[in-house]
């Protein structure tokens, strides 16, 4: 059966992500919104997490520390609750971001260093079994230079065209073909200024200044934005799904300090790049399933 004649079926989105709390961070309020509309989503995570720090101060305790590997899989399940998706572990060892001057070597068996054909198999597996007809990543910088980050761009890739082929990976299933791709891409700079004025015109500090004042270092996300999704609705979910990722998530930083309200006024989207398309769909857009929605299309 192909995605054409299924799509009478509920639509299904995928997001696929590096590390659990990734899904909360980008894309969230999105995902929560279908969710809401009937869309089945499933988040796929590559690694574990293991290697991240905690970036919490109340959570860097010894206890925390001796179990995180196990602390991180239920502040996953807990913010896959809040968000109403499924989820599924692509199961790869997180590969951590080297610092210093060389950087050190990846340490040995890492998502990173796993044959991109071995780690493509293992999406494969699960985008046959799902059958989204969207699926969401990273674009070819990762977001942001971390070596899963950069990883999931390309298994994501190779796994999108590898799954609608019958002769790649026989025994992964039935093949299903993805209708549309799109990069997730979060703090453009037009989105950023946005919010820094507006702080500074209710005469509220803002923290933002450092970020804005380094931006020339950095190419802007926002100049490659094609499909506005609104989803203000949902920024509560999308922040109690970051808060439920206590040992990466400080409730006191910038992540929380632009209150709802001005963020639905100034801000009320999420972003994404749609990068292919094998259903007409004019950019701009506001709905990742544009060209999906038609009865013609549903009808086969």
């Amino acid at each position: 059966m192909t995605s054409r004649e299924s799509i009478r079926e509920p639509l299904r989105l995928m997001t696929v992500h590096a590390h659990p709390d990734d899904e909360s961070s980008k894309g969230a309020a999105s995902s929560a919104r279908y969710v809401a509309e009937g869309v089945e989503v499933m988040v796929v995570t590559c690694t574990g997490g293991e290697a991240g720090s905690i970036l919490n101060p109340a959570m860097d305790r010894p206890e925390v520390l001796e179990n995180m590997s196990e602390i991180r899989k239920q502040e996953m399940a807990r913010a896959a609750e809040i968000l109403g998706v499924q989820h599924r572990w692509l199961g790869f060892v997180d590969s951590g971001l080297p610092e210093g001057d060389p950087k050190p070597p990846l340490p040995e068996g890492c998502f990173a260093l796993v044959p991109l054909e071995e780690s493509t198999e293992r999406l494969v597996r699960v985008i046959r079994e799902f059958r989204p007809h969207v699926l969401v990543t990273y674009d070819e910088n990762g977001g942001y230079p971390h070596p899963d980050h950069i990883r999931t761009h390309e298994v994501s890739m190779a796994a999108f065209d590898a799954a609608a082929d019958p002769d790649r990976f026989p025994e992964a299933g039935e093949p299903w073909q993805v209708l549309k791709l799109y990069y997730s891409h979060g703090f453009s700079k037009a989105r950023i200024l946005a919010f820094d004025e507006a702080l500074k015109a209710r005469g509220m500090e803002s923290p933002y200044g450092e970020w804005i004042a380094n931006w020339a270092e950095r190419a802007d996300p926002g100049e490659r934005v094609t499909t506005r999704v609104e989803c203000a609705d949902w920024f509560d979910k999308r922040d109690d799904a970051l808060r439920a990722h206590a040992t990466q998530i400080d409730p006191t930083s910038r992540w929380f300090f632009t209150p709802l309200e001005m963020q639905a006024e100034i801000w009320p989207w999420e972003e994404y790049e749609l990068v292919r398309s094998l259903v007409p769909s004019p950019t701009p857009e506001d709905d990742l399933f544009a060209g999906l929605r038609e009865p013609a299309l549903r009808a086969g």
